[in-house]
């Protein structure tokens, strides 16, 4: 499955910019994070996340797959000397003797897993956090879900050329599937002596689901946000934010 990464801070907008620093003020207050903690960010992107929270003076660990992303984020801990650890792989693939007592996975890339998927990297949160570490992510929400439209769209260089720096013309199918609360955008790119497809399922959830996803991996939900920033939980959120806890598996 696909999700999409800013490559990096200079495509983020002014107002992002400006969500994602009261974002970090509340996640490093909320968790308590400074010298001694350990934070892995899974999905680091560009580490608009990482670098803000390792200002914190915390150890950070940012795991993303976009080498491009990567490179973005190194230069910037460079630049500021943040001794940041950045993973340039698969966090479904990631290993480490190390423990952390937060976990993040931001902008909704939970959303982008398949079921087994989704179990798999549970578990294996639960083993990399230390006994009383957590977990903040955050998800699309089924107000998003009933929002979004089966469409046949056609566009030059859909999404500002996203896709290629080549000239291209791209088809964008969007279809629902009512019973799995699933979104699959299905994008067909023609450029010049090419023609390929990219196929992005999305899941969309309620908090009944992510709890029940949540404890059958050993965590007990401790609240929801209506968004990374602890803004109170709405029903009508588009995205919800949840904190889980690592629950001890007794033999």
């Amino acid at each position: 499955m696909l999700k999409f990464h800013l490559d990096g801070e200079t495509d983020v907008s002014s107002r992002t910019t400006a969500f994602i620093d009261r974002s970090a003020d509340w996640i490093a207050s909320r968790f308590d994070l400074g010298p001694g903690k350990k934070i892995a960010d899974f999905g680091c992107g560009p580490g608009l996340y990482a670098a803000r929270l390792a200002r914190t003076h915390a150890s950070v660990t940012g795991i993303d797959f976009s080498k491009r992303s990567i490179l973005y984020a190194q230069e910037t801990a460079a630049r500021e000397g943040l001794p940041i650890q950045y993973v340039n792989q698969n966090y479904l693939d990631f290993e480490t003797d190390d423990r952390f007592h937060l976990i993040l996975m931001i902008m909704c890339d939970f959303c982008a897993l398949s079921p087994a998927q989704r179990r798999a990297l549970l578990s294996t949160f639960h083993v990399l956090l230390e006994p009383s570490g957590s977990v903040l992510l955050d998800v699309y929400s089924l107000k998003a879900f009933s929002k979004r439209k089966e469409v046949a769209l056609y566009e030059p260089n859909l999404l500002n050329g996203f896709w290629s720096p080549r000239k291209y013309y791209c088809f964008l199918n969007t279809f629902k599937y009512e019973k799995e609360k699933v979104v699959l955008d299905k994008y067909t790119i023609i450029e010049a002596g090419r023609t390929w497809t990219i196929y992005n399922w999305l899941q969309y959830f309620s908090p009944e689901d992510v709890a029940r996803e949540f404890m059958e991996c050993g965590f007990a939900i401790e609240s929801y946000y209506s968004d990374v920033a602890g803004n109170p939980f709405s029903p009508q959120s588009r995205e919800f934010a949840v904190v889980a806890k690592k629950e001890q598996r007794h033999r």
